[in-house]
């Protein structure tokens, strides 16, 4: 009678876990075919998701090589993948300008948390890659496991000493293991039609490295609106490299305001193709 009593009680709970399960899924496919709004947090809630996912399934295998940039391949392969799933798609211009024999600092125009998938672009194409973080990021495990298994340099942004000590570091490694560091250079999201004022801090490190700037300049997200996430293709430019050998810290207002010419140029040239075409198709 016992058992008996179990059995019922374990049935009734699946029961109950699968039709709420099914009361759930319900409400969000109404939800998703209904509602711009709700489409947009759901759809940025499972692209966190699947980016949280794809960096921590792989870090088993990480472990045998810590520190290392190719531990991100695996990652930006599967955020690749599922980038569809989000109707998304991807071309990646100007390989041919991208700096051989040596380190760089990338500068890439940051506009939301769906740049990952440029990021996972770039990664296999310009190799030995790394990016700057704030410290924070690597106590968010698993991922901040991932992200620091994968050469990820932190930061202490409320420590300058610490922070410029880490600078220094990371000059070193452009040096000594031609790394590419990819940094955004606004320092914050800007889905604006204008580049935002860059900060210094890239200039700088690539000023301390002596080592070419990198300007990659991708696409604006038309597809993303305030309450919006449709579907579109994103265009990747990576631009000719700026040379920094030889100039020093009284050069830095002229290279950011040269890699901001650049960028903001190719930015206005590509949304001006993009209205000509689009009249073309209306």
């Amino acid at each position: 009678m016992v058992w008996e009593l179990i059995r019922y009680k374990q049935k009734m709970t699946i029961l109950l876990l699968f039709w709420s399960f099914f009361l759930v899924l319900t409400i969000i496919i109404i939800l998703w075919k209904n509602s711009l709004t709700a489409q947009y947090y759901l759809k940025f809630t499972l692209f966190i998701l699947i980016s949280l996912v794809a960096a921590s399934l792989p870090i088993p295998l990480m472990l045998r090589r810590p520190r290392d940039s190719r531990n991100a391949l695996l990652p930006a392969k599967l955020l690749r993948m599922f980038a569809w799933l989000f109707g998304l798609t991807y071309t990646v211009k100007g390989r041919e300008n991208i700096v051989e024999d040596s380190g760089c600092v990338v500068l890439i125009n940051h506009q939301s948390a769906l740049d990952l998938i440029v990021l996972a672009q770039l990664w296999p194409i310009m190799k030995n890659c790394t990016v700057i973080s704030k410290k924070e990021v690597f106590f968010l495990w698993p991922f901040g496991l991932a992200t620091w298994l994968w050469g990820t340099i932190f930061i202490d942004r409320y420590n300058p000493e610490r922070a410029q000590d880490a600078v220094n570091k990371t000059g070193e490694t452009i040096r000594k293991r031609k790394a590419r560091v990819l940094m955004f250079p606004e320092g914050t999201r800007n889905l604006g039609n204008k580049l935002l004022p860059f900060k210094k801090g890239a200039f700088h490190l690539a000023l301390a490295s002596q080592c070419p700037l990198q300007p990659v300049v991708v696409d604006r997200y038309k597809f993303l609106g305030k309450h919006t996430f449709g579907e579109g293709h994103i265009d990747i430019t990576i631009l000719p490299p700026i040379a920094t050998s030889g100039l020093t810290k009284d050069d830095l207002p002229y290279l950011m305001e040269t890699a901001y010419t650049s960028m903001s140029s190719h930015l206005k040239d590509s949304s001006l193709l993009l209205k000509v075409n689009n009249k073309k198709v209306n």
